[in-house]
């Protein structure tokens, strides 16, 4: 039997979809509504200084990372499968497109968030 990488693309898209049920909503919540009209905590929740110091620290670097990671990943599995279920079969330049700029979000994300330093 010929093994497959599906399993792979099969569990960041899970992990993905997970993510973005429940956390998804919130970070639009936060970031959309709740920050910039200042509730519940003052109107500098998001400023530039304390977004820095949280990207700064290895454990923001981690969230940050996880949540753009498998949110990539997730939207670019969601695009493949929706090309088929619109009629348009997705042959290996789909989907080489859609998991390849997932690879270069991910890239790029790691490669920012190390360039900001500890």
């Amino acid at each position: 039997m010929k093994r497959s990488n599906a399993p792979i693309f099969w569990l960041m898209f899970g992990g993905g979809g997970m993510l973005a049920a429940l956390f998804g909503t919130m970070l639009v919540f936060i970031t959309g509504l709740a920050a910039p009209l200042g509730w519940p905590f003052g109107p500098d929740l998001l400023s530039y200084p304390r977004a820095h110091a949280f990207a700064q620290n290895w454990l923001g670097k981690g969230f940050l990372f996880v949540i753009i990671f498998l949110f990539a990943w997730h939207a670019a599995h969601r695009i493949k499968v929706t090309l088929h279920d619109v009629g348009i079969h997705p042959g290996p330049v789909a989907k080489l497109a859609c998991y390849g700029s997932a690879f270069v979000i991910t890239v790029v994300a790691a490669a920012s968030l190390l360039s900001i330093g500890f």
